[in-house]
């Protein structure tokens, strides 16, 4: 056998390689420290319409120049983690193969949190795209009776809304509709993206609550008091739950509405992913009180707002995700495209020319509004857009790109999803695979079973990875 190699050398020759202009040094590459200063710049906050077209042209440039850093600090990590996974597999002394399997571990939940960071700018990015084709206000087109039972769950003493659907589908335009409703009552309201939250955040349970009190605090306006509402001689949630309890909670009459997005980021942090939904359980349980603490916690509203990832299994007693209001998105359907076409000025595409499209990416929201976006534009016609539209001439090449990207960087489902595009019937995949393919939006569940969403995909990946 070989010489061992150190962990700590493992891939030395890629430590001093630098990328997009010396922004990303990839011996010391961190997701949290990449991705804090784009999210500080370009996400968590929608842009104005700018009166300089410059500034917004800038703009798109800045997200694009941070894309392409992380795609390639993305490339460099996932090198070196194929370079320990291959060290870890050959080693034989048990102490050395320990090391190897800890770092790697380490490696892959970075590799995972620059993938997360990369998909946060693209979606920017595109939105910056979108932006410059359609000045006006993002379009929320309304799915009865969602929004009625939201507005109706959010006003209610305690309440808990669970948001699930598949990524790009309006969670979160419908979660800053709720937010939007519960400020008009006169509520506080606090969001935390768990997308935006460093990895060193994570990295323990007192951090990330520590965190999440001081996120709340600033959402108020309020110095975090830290050192005041929290005492060491209690456990973490209890110190936790008092801050919320003693201060937060405490200093208006008016409820406060906590939401928070992207919760799916914890599922891969067993340290904090069951302690925190204990946490979140045993907050819904406290409004139910008849005494002074119980009216204290009728004040918060906890919205909760996850992909469809299956998430770890959970006591049915301290888990979130089986009480309160559950509320599960669906593609639009055929009156909504059609809403959203008139709210747009493209109703002269008629019923064939809607079913059209339609036909190709069935009512996914997110494509819909790219492929309405660049017809209002004139920049293409429907024709067009329709023939070019698995192909990487098409308006949805990046977003196809994406997808491939996340496909490519995961065998497992690389291998169940070229299964699935392959067949013109439903193919039963893994139950892991199966859901993370819905999450990623990729996928329809037909009962166990699992069809592509739309025959834009169908296209696209059955040449990609044919």
């Amino acid at each position: 056998m070989p010489d061992s190699q150190d962990p700590k050398q493992v891939n030395n020759d890629l430590c001093n390689a630098q990328f997009g202009g010396g922004l990303i040094n990839a011996g010391t590459v961190n997701a949290g420290q990449i991705g804090g200063d784009i999210y500080n710049i370009h996400l968590g906050q929608q842009t104005a319409a700018s009166d300089n077209s410059v500034q917004s042209q800038n703009q798109r440039q800045r997200s694009q120049q941070e894309k392409d850093s992380l795609e390639k600090a993305y490339t460099l990590q996932s090198q070196k983690v194929a370079s320990i996974r291959t060290a870890w597999v050959i080693e034989t002394d048990p102490s050395r193969k320990f090391q190897y399997e800890q770092q790697l571990q380490l490696e892959e939940r970075t590799l995972k949190e620059l993938g997360d960071k990369l998909d946060a700018v693209e979606r920017q990015l595109q939105a910056d795209n979108n932006s410059g084709l359609d000045a006006g206000a993002e379009i929320y087109i309304e799915r009865p009776p969602i929004e009625d039972k939201c507005n109706n769950a959010i006003v209610q003493p305690g309440a808990l809304i669970r948001i699930k659907a598949p990524q790009r589908m309006g969670k979160t335009l419908l979660l800053e509709k709720i937010l939007d409703h519960a400020r008009r009552q006169d509520y506080q309201t606090a969001k935390l993206d768990l997308k935006l939250a460093d990895t060193d955040i994570l990295a323990n349970l007192k951090t990330f609550l520590q965190w999440l009190c001081v996120n709340v605090a600033d959402s108020l306006e309020l110095e975090p008091q830290l050192d005041k509402h929290w005492q060491e001689v209690f456990g973490l949630n209890k110190n936790c739950t008092r801050y919320f309890q003693k201060y937060l909670l405490s200093l208006t009459d008016a409820p406060l509405v906590l939401a928070i997005d992207n919760f799916e980021r914890l599922f891969d942090y067993p340290e904090i992913f069951p302690q925190f939904c204990l946490l979140l359980r045993g907050w819904y349980e406290a409004a139910k009180q008849g005494d002074k603490i119980g009216n204290i916690w009728k004040k918060l509203r906890l919205v909760v707002v996850h992909s469809t990832e299956s998430y770890p299994s959970l006591d049915t007693n301290h888990s979130p995700f089986n009480v309160g209001l559950a509320i599960e998105l669906a593609e639009f359907n055929g009156q909504q495209v059609l809403d959203l076409a008139e709210q747009q000025g493209l109703d002269m595409l008629g019923e064939q020319g809607l079913n059209g499209l339609m036909g190709l990416i069935k009512g996914h929201p997110y494509l819909l509004q790219q492929a309405i976006a660049h017809l209002k534009s004139q920049q293409t016609t429907l024709e067009e857009l329709l023939r070019l539209a698995p192909t990487e001439q098409g308006i949805f090449s990046d977003h196809l790109r994406q997808q491939l990207w996340h496909l490519q960087h995961n065998p497992q489902l690389e291998a169940g999803y070229k299964r699935v595009v392959m067949n013109e019937i439903p193919v039963r995949l893994d139950t892991e695979v199966a859901f993370k393919l819905h999450s990623l939006g990729l996928v329809k569940l037909s009962s166990n079973d699992c069809i592509p969403s739309c025959d834009l995909y169908r296209q696209y990946f059955s040449t990609r990875l044919g």
